[in-house]
């Protein structure tokens, strides 16, 4: 049977093949560097593809119907100019990531994979 979407991406967080995605916030986030997911995942010949689609809207679009929500990260920001600019720069490559959380899906909780379901 081939796996659902939620049980792909588990696959690929587990694998140490992909860069482009990695558990964070101790296991409770999935977090993706949208360019080199692109590149990466997206951009496989068709009997490598882990998911049936080239577009990263795609994948977004499956992570909201399995109930993830996008996590925003707040950056605090320095007074002073110099420090203001090196944090933008940074903020700005932060950017390129997104962070995606769902109850269900949790490294610690394997077994709650079950209750990812397509809403």
């Amino acid at each position: 049977l081939p796996l659902c979407f939620p049980q792909k991406l588990w696959k690929m967080l587990e694998s140490d093949q992909f860069r482009s995605i990695w558990w964070s916030e101790g296991g409770k986030c999935v977090a993706i560097n949208k360019d080199l997911f692109k590149v990466e995942v997206l951009g496989r010949g068709v009997r490598q593809r882990v998911f049936n689609t080239r577009h990263i809207k795609s994948v977004i679009r499956q992570l909201n119907l399995y109930g993830f929500t996008k996590v925003q990260r707040d950056i605090q920001r320095s007074a002073s100019l110099p420090e203001f600019l090196s944090e933008e720069a940074a903020a700005s490559a932060h950017s390129q990531i997104l962070y995606y959380y769902n109850p269900s899906f949790n490294r610690a909780h394997p077994w709650l994979l079950g209750t990812c379901k397509r809403r």
